[in-house]
């Protein structure tokens, strides 16, 4: 079990992030949410990195909308997601998974993130130089800004029949970043790593999350 502790950004900003994970760990995760905020599922993500090792970091994204906000996987979380995301600034959330990575201090950093953090994270490889690897899980928005350079290692996972990810944004991203590791999962789609959606898939969770580690392992 971790803890929430209170930020601060670069911009003044204070807000909360979950952490967890052992003190003075050699090798350090930022956790990027999906659009429901940093809820148990994300907690058990950090949970389970911190198991492996990792000291972890998950800032409150949506505290510059709406502070403490958990929300359901419900059509209605979903709706209230997508508009607190909307109110967030994008240079704002640079801002606050820099100071999630400088709360953990170390210098072998990685940033991890789910939907809306799975694009997070691939801005944290191209609009940060904080992060040594990232990872991106499902990232809707990686398409619209697939020629972005990124600064450090990138590995991609989507599912096949995600809804809102098409197999040609996929495929575009391939041909525009041909250096990142992308992964398809055949039958799975969005969300398919979160065991308290719908789409959950176990058997493209857990390779993802299998492969997730082995990219920090030989990246941080």
């Amino acid at each position: 079990m971790g803890e929430n502790v209170e930020l601060t950004a670069a911009d003044g900003h204070k807000f909360s992030a979950y952490t967890a994970g052992p003190a003075g760990a050699e090798r350090c995760l930022v956790v990027v949410q999906e659009i429901f905020g940093v809820n148990h599922h994300i907690r058990e993500v950090c949970d389970a990195f911190a198991a492996e090792g990792y000291a972890v970091a998950s800032p409150a994204l949506f505290d510059r909308a709406q502070r403490g906000a958990e929300l359901g996987y419900t059509p209605e979380g979903m709706a209230r997601g997508r508009e607190l995301r909307e109110k967030v600034p994008e240079a704002g959330v640079i801002a606050d998974i820099e100071a999630a990575a400088a709360h953990l201090g170390a210098t072998r950093i990685g940033i991890v993130g789910y939907c809306w953090g799975g694009t997070v994270a691939w801005w944290g490889a191209t609009r940060s130089r904080r992060f040594r690897a990232a990872v991106g899980w499902y990232g809707g928005g990686i398409a619209a800004t697939r020629t972005e350079k990124p600064s450090c290692p990138v590995q991609l996972h989507f599912g096949e029949t995600d809804a809102s990810i098409s197999m040609q944004d996929v495929e575009a991203i391939r041909a525009a970043q041909p250096e990142v590791e992308i992964f398809v999962y055949p039958a799975a789609g969005h969300g398919f790593g979160c065991n308290e959606r719908d789409g959950y898939n176990r058997e493209a969770a857990e390779l993802a999350q299998q492969r997730t580690l082995q990219f920090f392992q030989a990246h941080l």
